[in-house]
């Protein structure tokens, strides 16, 4: 029967310094540029906020052309009679062309043949249309607005063109450039789903590796002890129903609590006790404030397994494993002590067995380099195993 002194699964809340794991940190909202923050603002929005902006930058236009006429085409003009002709102008340019842009290609980009030609169209009709529009809120004689725009319409509508030409041109960069970016993104999508798919089936893997190993060595004990020791071989097989029925629900879970997992844990060393008798002593700690924090699914028994072939049952008079878990700042520490034969005196390849590649590979792929994992010399005699992860509830 297993030593009654092992069953010990006591409640600490004691405070304990660890080393923190590294955490790999991700990208901040701060980081982003200000032009790809005003790029996602106008090609994520709707075609109305799109529109608006456009205007509001086409009025700063409108602007400079009516300075550009004031100054240099109509220097004998008055600055806000230039300024009303060109609001009205542009204004009806943006409705003709952005608004019909829009409207046909909406956020996707637009055929620049047709663009061009959209612009051939509209520049002339918004050049008289927004000339008269003008003389109605200047209460000047329209029949002699449209004769003085006549006589000028050769510098005005080049610079009209000119202007429109160059807001069409950065507009079809724009949608050009977005197209691309989101074509990107769903690539960067696609292939994040695909490399997400593989380590999942690498994590699968890895897992499978573990109970396999684990049942097929309890069941050899098992069929050594029915012919030796019944009542003893009724207890193992007693206590493997248990381990199994515990972790039935998570074995291939991709999370499970830190409490599931100790019940895991504490079955398995009961199978083991059987099996070492008094030469096996554990103790399981963990705090009831940490019995809710997730972790990987069979993540500690690779590392009490390790403990208990490599370092205690090779040593004559056996002896103790303690399994805690604790907290540090924002870092999970979970460690597993032996004081067994130790990383010198034991087997050469303690750190490199199947089970603890499997733990640091899952890490690794879990995680990203957010995690951490060591082994090392106990003090006086014997290895500690660490796990240490980002902790969350």
């Amino acid at each position: 029967m297993p030593n009654p002194d092992s069953k010990q699964v006591p409640k600490s809340n004691e405070p304990v310094v660890y080393p923190r794991a590294n955490t790999a940190g991700g990208r901040l909202l701060g980081n982003i540029s200000l032009g790809e923050r005003l790029s996602q603002s106008y090609f994520g929005g709707s075609l109305l906020r799109r529109f608006l902006i456009d205007y509001a930058i086409g009025t700063v236009i409108n602007t400079l052309c009516a300075i550009m006429v004031f100054t240099i085409i109509l220097p004998g003009e008055s600055f806000f009679h230039c300024w009303v002709f060109s609001m009205c102008i542009g204004s009806l340019v943006m409705w003709l062309i952005d608004g019909a842009r829009l409207l046909i290609w909406g956020g996707s980009r637009p055929n620049l043949a047709a663009l061009i030609a959209m612009i051939v169209v509209a520049v002339p009709v918004a050049y008289f249309a927004g000339s008269y529009a003008a003389s109605k809120i200047l209460a000047l004689p329209s029949e002699t607005v449209l004769s003085h725009q006549v006589e000028h319409a050769s510098p005005l509508l080049t610079m009209i063109v000119v202007v429109c030409l160059m807001f069409a041109w950065f507009n079809w960069n724009q949608s050009e450039l977005a197209a691309v970016k989101a074509a990107a993104a769903a690539e960067k999508a696609h292939t994040a789903a695909i490399e997400k798919q593989a380590i999942q089936a690498q994590l699968q893997l890895l897992q499978a590796q573990i109970e396999p190993h684990m049942l097929f060595n309890t069941l050899a004990n098992l069929q050594g002890l029915i012919a030796i020791d019944p009542p003893r071989a009724q207890y193992m097989l007693d206590q493997l129903i248990h381990y199994l029925r515990a972790s039935l629900t998570s074995a291939r879970a991709e999370k499970t609590t830190l409490a599931h997992e100790f019940e895991l844990m504490q079955a398995y060393l009961e199978l083991m006790s059987v099996r070492m008798g008094a030469r096996l002593t554990y103790k399981l700690i963990l705090p009831p404030e940490l019995s809710k924090v997730t972790v990987p699914p069979m993540l500690l028994q690779p590392l009490v397994e390790n403990a208990i072939k490599h370092g205690l049952e090779a040593k004559i008079e056996g002896g103790r494993i303690d399994v805690e878990a604790r907290r540090d700042n924002g870092t999970l520490v979970i460690s597993v002590t032996d004081n067994g034969l130790g990383l010198d005196d034991g087997d050469a390849s303690h750190g490199t067995q199947v089970g603890l590649a499997n733990v640091r590979e899952r890490l690794h792929a879990l995680y990203d380099g957010g995690a951490g994992f060591s082994l090392q010399a106990n003090d006086p005699q014997g290895a500690v195993a660490t796990i240490m992860l980002p902790a969350t509830s």
